[in-house]
């Protein structure tokens, strides 16, 4: 891992890959974590060889709730709400039907949100320069907010400002603990991955930014964002801080890229964040800059079962020999 994220350090800003905040968080075997010393020390060595290349880098907090299992945790997933994952999960043991999650409690709930602030602070001490809360893509916050997965009638739920309330307390935690420019956080408006079903989008995520907005937080991510959509343009227009937003990409070429990312920007984003090409290229802004062909992502099953195969030996422009001509070409061009 040290390898990977160096061989990536002049990145604007690297977001390492979610870390789950506690032991019942866990989502599929082998994970990445920060909820104890060891993990601080282990990313530790991740984040001191990233900043002697020059490098940045936030954690990604993630708390997996009902997408869990006992099989791999050794606890039950607790959710807002007792409604299981439709389907399978992967575990220690296989792919297993997901289990009924536990109905959090109010004290889960508030245990819940001090371990996000904990996880935080270890985040920093293990030299992260800060942390992004994820709730996107399914994980606990997201279910918090959709209507499907929070069934709630007590002040967590049912209402718009209730399904946000979660969400909002984490955030306020983990700025309360490490101070608002070191939190980012992600989001998905929309997004219906992991069995999500909002059902109000229009309304829930102006809600959310305006509860966020005053905190004054390092930036807002929105992933698998449309320059075109109406929500997107709303967030950009509530939200007065740095907005990163993630494209959706369907052809992986450097031009398919630039343009993306160009509509992104164009439509009042301040940064592009890009996930799948950078693992593939370790050399990406390099590629970018010089319209480099990209490589193409061998089998993204190998990016996340340890070992360098697949995860530290994709080549860069330099270790690739068909196209050093061609970088010689473009470099004079780009001078």
């Amino acid at each position: 891992m040290a390898d990977h994220y160096t061989q990536r350090a002049d990145a604007g800003l690297i977001v390492a890959e979610a870390a789950t905040p506690s032991a019942v968080g866990q989502t599929n075997p082998n994970i990445t974590a920060i909820h104890t010393p060891a993990h601080v020390a282990g990313w530790r060595r991740v984040t001191d060889a990233v900043r002697d290349a020059g490098g940045r880098m936030f954690l990604q907090l993630q708390h997996g709730g009902r997408i869990g299992h006992p099989a791999t945790s050794g606890h039950l997933p607790l959710a807002p709400s007792p409604v299981p994952l439709p389907g399978t999960v992967f575990t220690s043991e296989g792919h297993r039907p997901a289990v009924v999650p536990r109905e959090m409690t109010g004290d889960d709930i508030r245990a819940t949100v001090a371990g996000f602030a904990a996880a935080a602070r270890r985040a920093l001490d293990a030299g992260f320069e800060g942390v992004e809360v994820h709730a996107a893509d399914g994980y606990l916050p997201h279910q918090s907010l959709a209507g499907n997965t929070n069934r709630r009638t007590d002040e967590y739920g049912g209402s718009v400002a209730g399904r946000i309330r979660f969400v909002v307390e984490v955030v306020e935690a983990v700025v309360a603990e490490v101070g608002a420019g070191h939190v980012g956080v992600r989001i998905a408006p929309g997004l219906t991955v992991n069995g999500i079903e909002e059902g109000d989008t229009e309304a829930l995520y102006p809600a959310l930014v305006a509860a966020l907005r005053p905190l004054g937080l390092a930036y807002l991510h929105v992933v698998y964002a449309d320059p075109d959509s109406p929500v997107f343009r709303r967030i950009r227009a509530d939200w007065p801080g740095t907005l990163v937003a993630n494209p959706v990409l369907g052809e992986l070429t450097t031009d398919a890229v630039r343009r993306a990312g160009e509509r992104l920007l164009a439509a009042g984003a301040d940064l592009v964040a890009l996930g799948r090409l950078i693992l593939a290229d370790p050399d990406l802004v390099a590629r970018l800059r010089l319209g480099a062909p990209l490589n193409p992502v061998r089998d993204r099953y190998l990016m996340y079962v340890g070992g360098a195969i697949g995860y530290t030996d994709y080549p860069t422009l330099a270790e690739s020999p068909s196209s050093s001509a061609m970088v010689a070409v473009d470099a004079e061009r780009v001078a």
